[in-house]
């Protein structure tokens, strides 16, 4: 169980973006997070991921803080990837940075074997978010933190990126935390969602389409 606690977050003299905010993400379970731009989805990602710590509260995995060293148990996929790579790697370079997909995994995430060997700045932003999803799928990981992904790719790639990644997850029983503005996307992926809006977090209601 990946558990967010009376959670609050706020920068130096400012109101909190957010705060007594508490989540659940179970192994294998898929959740929804809606708000608006600037409600702190984005900033709430990063602290269940351990990027930054908050102001007050805790997370906690199976009970125990987040690791500082080594592989991260829980990844955060920005919405724009190239914040995620160094771009003077090759492709390479940043896909095997923790393991090495088989070749069967590199295909259902449409990841060319021609981009290996080609430097990171040459991939559209797209391309390289394919990429670094299936880096964040190193074994050991646990949970992800899936922050508007999907949001700079054409409907089709969208829809093949989103059943590689539950065909995947479904596989190896990761939770994920879907953060996203599209409704309808959380409506089929979700079991179940919250939404970020006054600084606070609420359940939603949601009924998951088939």
């Amino acid at each position: 169980m990946l558990e967010a606690c009376q959670l609050r977050y706020a920068f130096h003299t400012q109101p909190p973006l957010f705060e007594e905010v508490s989540l659940r993400l179970g192994a294998g379970e898929w959740v929804g997070l809606s708000g608006h731009s600037g409600a702190g989805k984005s900033t709430l990602g990063r602290l269940l991921a351990g990027y930054d710590e908050p102001t007050a509260g805790h997370v906690r995995i199976a009970g125990q803080r987040l690791p500082v060293k080594g592989l991260r148990p829980v990844q955060w996929l920005p919405q724009s990837p190239e914040l995620a790579v160094n771009p003077r790697w090759q492709v390479a370079r940043v896909l095997h940075e923790a393991w090495e997909p088989p070749e069967a995994l590199r295909h259902a995430f449409g990841i060319k074997p021609e981009w290996l060997n080609r430097p990171v700045r040459t991939l559209s932003g797209g391309e390289l978010q394919r990429i670094c999803v299936l880096r964040a799928l190193a074994p050991g990981v646990r949970y992800l933190i899936a922050d508007e992904i999907s949001t700079m790719l054409d409907p089709i790639t969208q829809l093949a990126l989103w059943q590689a990644l539950k065909a995947e997850a479904e596989k190896r029983k990761l939770g994920v935390l879907v953060i996203s503005h599209d409704a309808a996307l959380l409506g089929r992926l979700c079991q179940r969602r919250y939404h970020l809006e006054n600084a606070r977090l609420h359940a939603a209601e949601h009924h998951q389409l088939p």
